[in-house]
Protein backbone atom coordinates (compact mmCIF):
# COMPACT_ATOMS: atom_id res chain seq x y z
CA UNK A 1 0.00 0.00 0.00
CA UNK A 2 1.73 3.34 -0.76
CA UNK A 3 2.22 5.44 1.83
CA UNK A 4 0.18 8.15 0.55
CA UNK A 5 -3.03 5.60 0.69
CA UNK A 6 -1.75 4.46 4.41
CA UNK A 7 -1.75 8.47 5.46
CA UNK A 8 -5.49 8.68 4.29
CA UNK A 9 -5.93 5.45 5.88
CA UNK A 10 -5.06 7.18 8.76
CA UNK A 11 -6.77 10.32 8.28
CA UNK A 12 -10.00 8.38 7.47
CA UNK A 13 -9.92 6.26 10.82
CA UNK A 14 -9.68 9.41 12.90
CA UNK A 15 -12.54 9.06 14.91
CA UNK A 16 -11.70 5.46 15.89
CA UNK A 17 -8.39 6.47 16.14
CA UNK A 18 -8.58 9.34 18.77
CA UNK A 19 -10.73 7.74 20.61
CA UNK A 20 -8.36 5.00 21.11
CA UNK A 21 -5.02 7.00 21.00
CA UNK A 22 -6.22 9.89 23.66
CA UNK A 23 -7.58 6.36 26.00
CA UNK A 24 -3.88 5.07 25.08
CA UNK A 25 -1.67 8.06 26.01
CA UNK A 26 -3.98 9.04 29.41
CA UNK A 27 -3.96 5.44 30.04
CA UNK A 28 -0.62 4.12 29.35
CA UNK A 29 1.75 6.61 29.82
CA UNK A 30 4.13 4.27 32.14
CA UNK A 31 1.42 1.68 33.88
CA UNK A 32 1.63 -2.13 34.98
CA UNK A 33 -1.12 -4.39 32.74
CA UNK A 34 -2.75 -5.23 35.70
CA UNK A 35 -6.41 -6.23 35.85
CA UNK A 36 -7.61 -2.50 35.93
CA UNK A 37 -5.60 -1.47 33.41
CA UNK A 38 -6.71 -4.49 31.20
CA UNK A 39 -10.56 -3.57 31.65
CA UNK A 40 -9.98 0.02 31.08
CA UNK A 41 -7.83 -0.67 27.43
CA UNK A 42 -11.15 -3.88 26.74
CA UNK A 43 -13.77 -0.60 27.40
CA UNK A 44 -11.60 1.75 25.08
CA UNK A 45 -11.57 -0.98 21.99
CA UNK A 46 -15.38 -1.44 22.42
CA UNK A 47 -15.83 2.47 22.54
CA UNK A 48 -13.79 2.31 19.22
CA UNK A 49 -16.33 -0.02 17.51
CA UNK A 50 -13.93 -3.17 17.79
CA UNK A 51 -17.02 -4.83 19.49
CA UNK A 52 -17.21 -7.44 22.78
CA UNK A 53 -16.21 -10.59 21.13
CA UNK A 54 -12.90 -9.09 19.18
CA UNK A 55 -12.51 -6.65 22.38
CA UNK A 56 -12.18 -9.47 24.50
CA UNK A 57 -10.12 -12.03 22.32
CA UNK A 58 -7.51 -9.40 22.16
CA UNK A 59 -7.74 -8.61 26.05
CA UNK A 60 -7.32 -12.53 26.82
CA UNK A 61 -3.97 -12.65 24.83
CA UNK A 62 -2.50 -9.48 26.36
CA UNK A 63 -3.51 -11.16 29.63
CA UNK A 64 -1.59 -14.28 28.62
CA UNK A 65 1.23 -12.30 27.08
CA UNK A 66 2.00 -9.35 29.12
CA UNK A 67 0.16 -9.55 32.62
CA UNK A 68 2.24 -7.41 35.22
CA UNK A 69 4.65 -6.08 32.91
CA UNK A 70 5.50 -2.20 33.12
CA UNK A 71 4.33 -1.15 29.45
CA UNK A 72 4.27 2.86 27.39
CA UNK A 73 1.12 4.03 25.44
CA UNK A 74 3.14 3.48 22.18
CA UNK A 75 4.50 -0.51 23.27
CA UNK A 76 1.05 -0.74 23.61
CA UNK A 77 -0.17 0.19 20.43
CA UNK A 78 2.20 -1.74 18.59
CA UNK A 79 1.09 -4.61 20.43
CA UNK A 80 -2.37 -3.99 19.76
CA UNK A 81 -1.68 -3.43 15.97
CA UNK A 82 -0.19 -6.84 15.93
CA UNK A 83 -2.96 -8.27 18.07
CA UNK A 84 -6.39 -6.65 15.46
CA UNK A 85 -3.52 -7.51 12.51
CA UNK A 86 -3.86 -11.23 13.70
CA UNK A 87 -7.44 -11.04 13.73
CA UNK A 88 -7.82 -9.10 10.07
CA UNK A 89 -4.85 -11.53 8.58
CA UNK A 90 -7.42 -14.27 7.45
CA UNK A 91 -10.37 -11.90 5.81
CA UNK A 92 -7.33 -9.96 3.82
CA UNK A 93 -8.55 -11.28 0.45
CA UNK A 94 -8.24 -9.23 -2.37
CA UNK A 95 -11.03 -10.29 -5.41
CA UNK A 96 -9.81 -12.71 -7.85
CA UNK A 97 -11.25 -12.23 -11.27
CA UNK A 98 -11.66 -16.02 -12.64
CA UNK A 99 -10.43 -15.43 -16.60
CA UNK A 100 -11.57 -18.66 -18.06
CA UNK A 101 -14.92 -18.08 -16.77
CA UNK A 102 -15.99 -15.17 -19.44
CA UNK A 103 -17.92 -13.70 -17.52
CA UNK A 104 -16.85 -13.86 -13.79
CA UNK A 105 -20.22 -12.06 -12.51
CA UNK A 106 -20.25 -10.24 -9.63
CA UNK A 107 -23.11 -9.12 -8.19
CA UNK A 108 -22.72 -5.75 -5.80
CA UNK A 109 -25.59 -5.75 -3.02
CA UNK A 110 -25.44 -3.24 0.04
CA UNK A 111 -28.58 -0.85 1.62
CA UNK A 112 -28.60 2.84 -0.56
CA UNK A 113 -26.15 5.13 0.23
CA UNK A 114 -23.05 3.08 1.16
CA UNK A 115 -21.19 3.77 -2.55
CA UNK A 116 -22.39 0.61 -4.35
CA UNK A 117 -22.67 2.00 -7.86
CA UNK A 118 -19.63 4.27 -7.35
CA UNK A 119 -17.61 1.29 -6.03
CA UNK A 120 -18.50 -0.98 -9.47
CA UNK A 121 -17.18 2.07 -11.54
CA UNK A 122 -13.86 1.85 -9.52
CA UNK A 123 -13.98 -1.73 -10.04
CA UNK A 124 -14.73 -1.47 -13.73
CA UNK A 125 -11.76 1.08 -14.22
CA UNK A 126 -9.35 -1.22 -12.44
CA UNK A 127 -10.38 -4.35 -14.04
CA UNK A 128 -9.84 -2.31 -17.39
CA UNK A 129 -6.24 -1.24 -16.16
CA UNK A 130 -5.10 -4.64 -15.48
CA UNK A 131 -6.50 -5.45 -19.34
CA UNK A 132 -9.67 -7.12 -18.87
CA UNK A 133 -12.92 -6.01 -19.90
CA UNK A 134 -16.01 -5.33 -18.15
CA UNK A 135 -19.82 -5.14 -18.61
CA UNK A 136 -21.99 -3.43 -16.17
CA UNK A 137 -25.47 -3.27 -15.09
CA UNK A 138 -27.61 -0.67 -13.93
CA UNK A 139 -29.75 -2.94 -11.77
CA UNK A 140 -31.10 -0.28 -9.27
CA UNK A 141 -34.31 0.36 -11.70
CA UNK A 142 -35.82 2.20 -8.94
CA UNK A 143 -32.88 5.27 -8.65
CA UNK A 144 -32.77 7.14 -11.87
CA UNK A 145 -29.23 8.71 -10.06
CA UNK A 146 -27.48 5.31 -9.50
CA UNK A 147 -28.33 4.56 -13.48
CA UNK A 148 -26.54 7.95 -14.56
CA UNK A 149 -24.07 7.31 -12.05
CA UNK A 150 -23.10 4.50 -13.16
CA UNK A 151 -23.26 5.92 -17.04
CA UNK A 152 -20.81 7.67 -16.25
CA UNK A 153 -18.40 5.37 -15.10
CA UNK A 154 -19.51 3.52 -18.28
CA UNK A 155 -18.21 6.04 -20.81
CA UNK A 156 -15.00 7.23 -18.39
CA UNK A 157 -13.47 3.58 -18.46
CA UNK A 158 -15.17 2.84 -22.06
CA UNK A 159 -17.18 -0.25 -20.63
CA UNK A 160 -20.63 -1.01 -21.69
CA UNK A 161 -23.65 -0.16 -19.72
CA UNK A 162 -26.90 -2.50 -19.61
CA UNK A 163 -29.99 0.07 -18.64
CA UNK A 164 -33.66 -0.18 -18.51
CA UNK A 165 -36.10 2.61 -18.24
CA UNK A 166 -37.32 3.30 -14.86
CA UNK A 167 -38.40 0.64 -12.73
CA UNK A 168 -37.29 -2.18 -15.24
CA UNK A 169 -37.14 -5.70 -14.31
CA UNK A 170 -33.85 -5.55 -12.79
CA UNK A 171 -33.27 -9.54 -13.74
CA UNK A 172 -34.18 -9.27 -16.91
CA UNK A 173 -31.27 -6.56 -17.21
CA UNK A 174 -29.21 -8.94 -15.66
CA UNK A 175 -29.94 -11.72 -18.58
CA UNK A 176 -29.55 -9.87 -21.42
CA UNK A 177 -26.03 -8.55 -20.20
CA UNK A 178 -25.23 -11.68 -19.53
CA UNK A 179 -26.10 -13.01 -22.98
CA UNK A 180 -24.50 -9.98 -24.21
CA UNK A 181 -21.12 -10.59 -22.41
CA UNK A 182 -21.25 -14.56 -22.99
CA UNK A 183 -21.25 -13.30 -26.75
CA UNK A 184 -18.78 -11.04 -26.74
CA UNK A 185 -16.59 -13.02 -24.93
CA UNK A 186 -16.46 -10.30 -21.52
CA UNK A 187 -14.28 -11.06 -18.71
CA UNK A 188 -16.35 -9.30 -16.18
CA UNK A 189 -20.08 -8.89 -15.19
CA UNK A 190 -20.94 -6.16 -12.62
CA UNK A 191 -24.70 -6.32 -11.77
CA UNK A 192 -25.49 -3.39 -9.50
CA UNK A 193 -28.88 -3.85 -7.59
CA UNK A 194 -31.03 -2.02 -5.20
CA UNK A 195 -31.09 -1.77 -1.28
CA UNK A 196 -34.50 -0.74 0.03
CA UNK A 197 -33.66 -2.61 3.47
CA UNK A 198 -36.92 -0.93 4.53
CA UNK A 199 -39.02 -3.22 2.22
CA UNK A 200 -37.14 -6.40 2.89
CA UNK A 201 -39.16 -9.19 1.32
CA UNK A 202 -39.37 -7.33 -1.89
CA UNK A 203 -35.54 -7.11 -1.81
CA UNK A 204 -35.01 -10.51 -0.96
CA UNK A 205 -37.85 -11.58 -4.06
CA UNK A 206 -35.61 -9.32 -6.15
CA UNK A 207 -32.49 -10.53 -5.55
CA UNK A 208 -33.42 -14.42 -5.73
CA UNK A 209 -35.16 -13.39 -9.17
CA UNK A 210 -31.59 -12.28 -10.60
CA UNK A 211 -29.77 -15.12 -9.18
CA UNK A 212 -32.76 -17.56 -10.80
CA UNK A 213 -32.27 -16.01 -14.22
CA UNK A 214 -28.88 -15.99 -14.04
CA UNK A 215 -28.60 -19.31 -13.23
CA UNK A 216 -30.67 -20.60 -16.42
CA UNK A 217 -27.72 -19.12 -18.44
CA UNK A 218 -24.75 -20.50 -15.96
CA UNK A 219 -25.48 -22.56 -13.22
CA UNK A 220 -22.22 -21.43 -10.76
CA UNK A 221 -23.61 -17.92 -11.56
CA UNK A 222 -22.91 -15.27 -9.64
CA UNK A 223 -19.39 -16.31 -8.80
CA UNK A 224 -19.35 -13.77 -6.54
CA UNK A 225 -21.28 -11.60 -4.26
CA UNK A 226 -19.70 -8.64 -2.84
CA UNK A 227 -21.93 -6.51 0.04
CA UNK A 228 -20.59 -2.65 0.50
CA UNK A 229 -21.01 -0.91 4.33
CA UNK A 230 -20.61 2.26 4.55
CA UNK A 231 -17.83 2.36 7.77
CA UNK A 232 -19.34 5.45 9.03
CA UNK A 233 -22.43 3.44 10.24
CA UNK A 234 -20.31 1.69 12.78
CA UNK A 235 -22.00 -1.36 14.46
CA UNK A 236 -25.19 -1.02 12.03
CA UNK A 237 -22.67 -2.74 9.67
CA UNK A 238 -22.42 -5.73 11.39
CA UNK A 239 -26.79 -6.14 11.37
CA UNK A 240 -26.51 -5.50 7.40
CA UNK A 241 -24.43 -8.52 6.67
CA UNK A 242 -26.68 -10.59 9.00
CA UNK A 243 -29.59 -9.32 6.75
CA UNK A 244 -27.94 -9.77 3.29
CA UNK A 245 -26.32 -13.16 4.10
CA UNK A 246 -30.14 -14.54 5.16
CA UNK A 247 -30.97 -13.06 1.36
CA UNK A 248 -28.12 -14.05 -0.50
CA UNK A 249 -24.79 -15.66 -0.26
CA UNK A 250 -22.75 -13.08 0.54
CA UNK A 251 -18.79 -13.78 -0.27
CA UNK A 252 -16.42 -10.84 0.44
CA UNK A 253 -17.36 -7.60 1.38
CA UNK A 254 -16.05 -4.05 0.75
CA UNK A 255 -16.14 -1.31 2.75
CA UNK A 256 -16.08 2.53 1.79
CA UNK A 257 -15.83 6.10 3.14
CA UNK A 258 -13.15 5.20 5.40
CA UNK A 259 -12.64 9.07 4.56
CA UNK A 260 -13.64 11.55 7.04
CA UNK A 261 -15.65 9.99 10.10
CA UNK A 262 -15.19 6.58 9.74
CA UNK A 263 -15.38 4.15 12.58
CA UNK A 264 -12.99 1.55 11.37
CA UNK A 265 -13.20 -0.52 14.35
CA UNK A 266 -16.28 -2.27 12.57
CA UNK A 267 -14.45 -4.16 10.34
CA UNK A 268 -12.48 -5.69 13.17
CA UNK A 269 -15.39 -6.83 14.94
CA UNK A 270 -17.07 -8.12 11.10
CA UNK A 271 -13.86 -10.30 10.81
CA UNK A 272 -13.82 -11.34 14.03
CA UNK A 273 -17.94 -12.32 13.52
CA UNK A 274 -18.43 -13.57 10.11
CA UNK A 275 -14.66 -14.23 8.88
CA UNK A 276 -16.03 -12.85 5.21
CA UNK A 277 -13.08 -11.68 3.08
CA UNK A 278 -12.68 -8.35 2.95
CA UNK A 279 -11.25 -6.90 -0.63
CA UNK A 280 -11.40 -3.70 -0.69
CA UNK A 281 -11.48 -0.09 1.11
CA UNK A 282 -12.40 2.86 0.20
CA UNK A 283 -10.84 6.61 1.67
CA UNK A 284 -12.56 8.79 -1.36
CA UNK A 285 -14.33 9.54 -4.57
CA UNK A 286 -11.16 8.77 -6.94
CA UNK A 287 -10.60 5.49 -8.76
CA UNK A 288 -7.67 4.78 -7.29
CA UNK A 289 -8.98 5.24 -3.95
CA UNK A 290 -10.35 1.54 -3.07
CA UNK A 291 -7.33 -0.51 -2.80
CA UNK A 292 -7.11 -3.89 -1.77
CA UNK A 293 -7.50 -4.12 2.12
CA UNK A 294 -3.98 -4.89 3.50
CA UNK A 295 -4.30 -6.05 7.44
CA UNK A 296 -0.88 -4.89 8.79
CA UNK A 297 -1.59 -1.68 7.44
CA UNK A 298 -5.09 -1.13 8.82
CA UNK A 299 -4.30 -2.26 12.31
CA UNK A 300 -1.46 0.50 12.48
CA UNK A 301 -3.92 3.20 11.36
CA UNK A 302 -6.84 2.32 13.61
CA UNK A 303 -4.43 2.19 16.68
CA UNK A 304 -2.17 5.40 15.92
CA UNK A 305 0.96 3.56 15.44
CA UNK A 306 3.69 5.01 13.33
Amino acid sequence: MALGFFNRLKEGLTRSTQKLTTGLSVAFTRRKLDDAALDELEELLIAADLGPAAAGEIIAEFRRSKFGRDVTDEEVKQALAEEIAAILAPVAQPLEIDRALRPHVVLVVGVNGTGKTTTIGKLALQYQQQGLRPILVAGDTFRAAAVEQLQVWGSRTGAAVVSGPPKADAAGLAFDALTRAKAEGTDVLLIDTAGRLHNKGALMEELAKIIRVLQKQDPSAPHSVLLVLDATTGQNAVEQVRVFSDLVAVTGLVVTKLDGSARGGIVVALAQAFGLPVHAVGVGEQAGDLRPFEAMDFARGLVGAG
